[in-house]
């Protein structure tokens, strides 16, 4: 193996990422050296390619970058004892500490002292990635590669969208968003009666049809919520929201059409700070609960094990590139008129 690598970089803190020579991770003890083979493009991405506020203030320069991936164990430290060399694997993109009071209760998820790969850590947008054990997430030999490189957004799908019990639940997602897509489709899955996913671009709505064939969409720049919620027989409100845009409009509407005692999981990161009237929050009895990532190691259970039953991700994925032509990947994902991308680092 040589000891260098290629690899996408934030090299300047400017619009773009560099593909240059780096040097292959050297692996800790308890690290896996993980040989990249897809990886796919995030909305956390296309923030660092464009250096926007958030990334300005979050991602140092130079850094690695990308999250979403599988590949094949290369080398593992002399610790490591649940994978092994030649193993499928993906990962956790969280990494997580020891010390605070939530790690040291097994709640990993809520450690205040976790990094990011590929955010505060090199990243998976690379020939070769190190991670630590605890982070590797083994798969089957026969497991899609391409479906392990999209497993980190479906576990925030699958995260938000089992907050709350869903069965015979007539739910909302805002957001069409390829996490808010996924959230649909895992809705139908789970036994939710009614699913509604909103959004101002059809091009969204139209592709999440062929995720999610029993969710109703809605445009909600052209169409009444309210409107559509009496065609479909529903009187009273939405029993659970999933807010997956982030966008000040659609959270208000969701608190508007919310049942009494209804719940909502917020993943939906807004880019800046905007009102609630919280009288209606309390006026109604709501719950409201922040998502983060996923629940350490639970959410992956469960997002296996709905993959294992049925549960079809594979239209989620529109395009494909070499990682070599990374550039053209970036260009359309800026159109906003994809699923998701694909990078190919066999061919690089």
């Amino acid at each position: 193996m040589s000891d260098m690598m290629k690899a996408l970089v934030k090299a300047h803190p400017e619009k773009g990422l560099w593909l240059q020579d780096v040097p292959v991770p050297e692996i800790a003890p308890n690290e896996v050296l993980i040989k990249i083979e897809r990886t796919a493009i995030c909305g956390t991405d296309m923030h660092i390619y464009k250096w926007d506020e958030w990334a300005q203030n979050n991602v140092p320069v130079p850094m690695v970058v990308g999250h979403e991936y599988g590949g094949i164990v290369a080398a593992v430290g002399s610790t490591v004892k649940r994978v092994k060399v030649g193993e499928r694997v993906t990962g956790e993109g969280h990494v997580v500490g020891n010390r605070s009071r939530n790690a040291r209760a097994g709640r990993f998820h809520l450690d205040p002292d976790t990094k990011g790969i590929g955010v505060n850590l090199p990243g998976a947008f690379a020939q070769y990635l190190a991670l630590p054990e605890f982070n590797v997430i083994p798969l089957p030999d026969d497991f899609p590669i391409e479906i392990a490189a999209i497993m980190d957004p479906l576990g925030n799908a699958v995260h938000t969208a089992l907050s709350f019990n869903l069965v015979g639940e007539d739910v909302l997602i805002t957001g069409a968003g390829p996490i808010g897509i996924m959230a649909a489709a895992v809705a139908e899955k789970a036994g939710a009666r009614r699913v509604v996913l909103t959004d101002i671009n059809d091009w969204r709505l139209n592709f999440a049809k062929t995720i999610a064939p029993r969710t109703v969409m809605v445009n909600t720049r052209d169409q009444d919520l309210k409107q559509v919620m009496s065609k479909i027989g529903l009187r009273e409100g939405f029993d659970v929201g999933l807010e997956m845009s982030g966008a000040e409009p659609a959270f208000n509407q969701m608190l508007n059409v919310m049942i009494m005692g209804g719940n909502i999981a917020m993943l939906g990161l807004p880019a800046r700070p905007f009102p609630v009237d919280f009288g209606k929050l309390v006026g109604k009895a709501l719950t409201l609960k922040g998502v983060y990532g996923r629940e350490m190691y639970d959410t992956w259970y469960k997002m296996l094990a709905l993959l294992d039953s049925g549960l079809d991700m594979s239209p989620m994925i529109t395009h494909h590139f070499a990682a070599r032509d990374f550039q053209e990947a970036f260009d359309l994902m800026e159109t906003a008129k994809t699923g998701k991308v694909i990078m190919d680092w066999t061919q690089i």
